[in-house]
C-alpha cells in the first residue's frame, strides 16, 4: 500500500472532503473512527494525522475524544475546526465558547507563512463554521494566523510538527484551501505522490473478486454516471456474473427509459433487463408529501422489485449500487461517528434492515469527480461519464409535496425544455447540475389577456466539484429568459418560473 494520511472523523459533514482533497494531491488517505487507538495508526504506517471538524463542543459531556497517544507517535498532526479546539483542550491550552457562532466567510491574515502557508497570499478568504474558539495557546505553540474573531485562527508547534486551523480548508469556499492541505501533506508530512486512479481501479477489482467469489450480482442501473461506472467496474472484475436491471419507476425524465436502453445496448456487452414498475411506485407514493418518507418508500420498493426480478433472472447473492460517499455522509453517521443526519438517500437510509441480498457498493468512498475519472479510465463514452447527476429517487424528490401523474408531466415537459436549451447553448457541460423543481403552489399569471392561475417551476443550476459544496451558476440572462419564456408558453399549467440562488451550504442541491 502507498503512504497513508489518516483522517480521524469527529462527525464533520466534510470529513470525506478532506480525504478527497488529499487524494487530489495523489496521496492515499484513509478515514478512521475518531477513537482509533494510536497503536493501530502506527501499525498501519500512517505518516500524518488530520483531526476533522465536527458538530460537538469540547465542553459537551459526551464530546468525542481521540486517543491522546496520537500526540506521541512522532508524526505531524493537523487539527481543523473542532480539531484545533481538541488540540488546545488536550495539550494544556484553553478553549472558550464564542460570543456568537462564526459561520460563513471570514478573512484570515497570515502572520507567519511557515510550512503551512508557504507561497500563499498574506490574506485569504476562508470558510468558518464553529461556536467555540481557542483563547490560550498550548505550550510550545505560536500563532501564525488570525481572523476577525480569533487571534489564534492558525497555530503551529514546529518542533513537534503540530498545526491547527480554525477554518475549513477542504471546502470550495476557502481560497487556496487545497494548497494549505497540500503544504501539510507534502511539505510537513513529506508524503510521496503515489496514489492514482489506476491504483484505485486495481484495488477495487481485487476487492470485488474477493468479496463476490463465484456468486452472481444484480445491479440497479439508472443510466447515470454512478451506476454506469459501478457496472463497468464490476463487469471488468467478474464479467458474466453481473446482470443489470433498469427499473422504470414512473419518476424518470422525458424519454429516459428508451434513451438508457438504447445507449447500453449500443455501447456495452452487459446483460441488461428492463422492468416497468411505474404503477407500483406511484401507487405506494400516492398522498405522500414528506421527503424522508418518499425516499424510504422508493428505497424499499426498489429492493422489492429487484428481489422479484430474481425469479426470472435466477439466484443472485449481491445487490450492487452506485452509492457515493456524499450519499452516505448525508444519510448516516459513518462508523458510528457523531455526525448529524442531513437527509436519507434511497440507496442508503431507505434500505430495509432485513433484505435478502447482500450489498456491493464499489464506489462508496468516492466523490463524483473521482467516479468520472474512473469511468474515463475504464473507457466509458463521454455522454455517460459527463452526464449530469440525477438522483436515485428521480423526479420523486423534484416534485415538492405529494406526487401525481399530472405534476410529473408538467415537470417532465419543463425539464425537457431546460435540458434542450442547456445543451444547445453549451452550458450543459459547464455546470455541475441543471434541473427543474415543481413547487406545490399556485401563482397568478396572464395568458392572452386572461387570468392564468397555475403552477410554479423553479430552476436549480449549480456549479460544484464534488457535490459536498456548491454555488448557483451565473448563466447569461438571455439564456435564462429564453428558458423561462419557453416553459411558460409551451408547458400548459405553468404561470411562473423562478431561479434558486442558494448555495450549499446552507441549502442542499436537491430540494428534497
Amino acid at each position: 500500500m502507498p503512504q497513508t494520511i489518516a483522517v480521524l472523523d469527529f462527525g464533520s459533514q466534510y470529513t470525506q472532503v478532506i480525504a478527497r482533497r488529499i487524494r487530489e494531491c495523489q496521496v492515499y488517505s484513509r478515514i478512521y473512527h475518531c477513537t482509533t487507538p494510536a497503536a493501530q495508526l502506527q501499525a498501519d504506517g500512517v505518516i500524518g494525522i488530520i483531526l476533522s471538524g465536527g458538530p460537538s463542543s469540547v465542553f459537551a459531556k459526551d464530546a468525542p475524544m481521540p486517543d491522546r497517544a496520537i500526540f506521541t507517535l512522532g508524526v505531524p498532526v493537523l487539527g481543523i475546526c473542532y480539531g484545533i479546539q481538541l488540540m488546545g483542550h488536550l495539550l494544556q491550552g484553553r478553549v472558550a465558547r464564542s460570543e456568537h457562532r462564526e459561520y460563513g466567510h471570514g478573512m484570515l491574515t497570515v502572520r507567519k507563512p511557515g510550512r503551512l502557508f508557504a507561497a500563499l497570499p498574506k490574506k485569504l478568504r476562508v470558510w468558518n463554521s464553529h461556536g467555540d474558539r481557542l483563547i490560550k495557546l498550548p505550550p510550545g505553540f505560536a500563532a501564525i494566523g488570525r481572523t476577525e474573531n480569533s487571534e489564534y485562527a492558525a497555530i503551529e508547534d514546529r518542533t513537534r510538527n503540530f498545526y491547527g486551523i480554525q477554518f475549513h480548508p477542504e471546502v470550495f469556499h476557502t481560497e487556496h484551501g487545497v494548497d494549505v492541505i497540500r503544504n501539510f501533506i507534502l511539505g510537513v508530512c513529506g508524503a510521496t505522490q503515489d496514489w492514482t486512479t489506476k491504483d484505485y481501479i486495481r484495488h477495487s477489482i481485487e476487492g470485488i473478486r474477493a468479496t463476490v467469489g463465484r456468486s452472481r450480482v444484480l445491479l440497479g442501473l439508472s443510466g447515470g454516471v454512478d451506476s454506469s461506472v459501478a457496472a463497468a467496474l464490476i463487469h471488468k472484475a467478474i464479467g458474466r456474473q453481473l446482470t443489470c436491471v433498469f427499473v422504470d419507476n414512473g419518476l424518470l425524465r422525458q424519454g429516459e427509459r428508451e434513451a438508457v436502453a438504447d445507449l447500453y445496448r449500443r455501447n456495452f456487452r452487459i446483460d441488461l433487463r428492463v422492468v416497468d414498475a411505474s404503477d407500483l411506485f406511484l401507487r405506494r407514493l400516492q398522498g405522500v408529501s414528506d421527503p424522508e418518507q418518499k425516499r424510504k418508500i422508493i428505497g424499499r420498493t426498489f429492493v422489492a422489485v429487484f428481489e422479484k426480478s430474481l425469479k426470472s433472472i435466477g439466484h443472485a447473492d449481491f445487490l450492487a449500487q452506485g452509492t457515493l460517499y456524499p450519499d452516505v455522509i448525508e444519510s448516516v453517521a459513518i462508523g458510528n461517528n457523531p455526525a448529524a443526519l442531513i437527509k436519507s438517500h434511497h440507496n442508503v437510509g431507505g434500505l430495509p434492515a432485513r433484505m435478502k441480498l447482500k450489498l456491493l457498493e464499489p464506489l462508496r468512498e468516492l466523490f463524483k469527480d473521482e467516479v468520472r475519472a474512473v469511468g474515463s479510465s475504464l473507457g466509458l463514452p463521454r455522454e455517460v461519464v459527463w452526464r449530469q447527476p440525477f438522483p436515485g429517487p428521480g423526479l420523486g424528490v423534484r416534485v415538492a409535496g405529494s406526487i401525481t401523474p399530472a405534476r410529473l408531466e408538467v415537470l417532465r415537459r419543463a425539464d425537457a425544455i431546460l435540458q434542450e436549451e442547456m445543451m444547445d447553448s453549451g452550458w450543459y457541460w459547464k455546470v455541475w447540475q441543471s434541473f427543474c423543481v415543481y413547487l406545490p403552489v399556485k401563482s397568478v399569471g396572464v395568458v392572452g389577456d386572461e387570468r392564468n392561475y397555475a403552477d410554479v417551476i423553479a430552476l436549480r443550476i449549480v456549479e460544484s466539484r464534488d457535490a459536498m459544496t456548491a454555488d448557483w451558476a451565473r448563466l447569461p440572462y438571455d439564456l435564462l429568459q429564453k428558458v423561462s419564456s419557453r416553459i411558460t408558453n409551451e408547458v400548459r399549467g405553468v404561470s411562473r418560473v423562478v431561479l434558486d440562488i442558494s448555495s450549499k451550504p446552507p441549502a442542499t442541491i436537491e430540494w428534497e
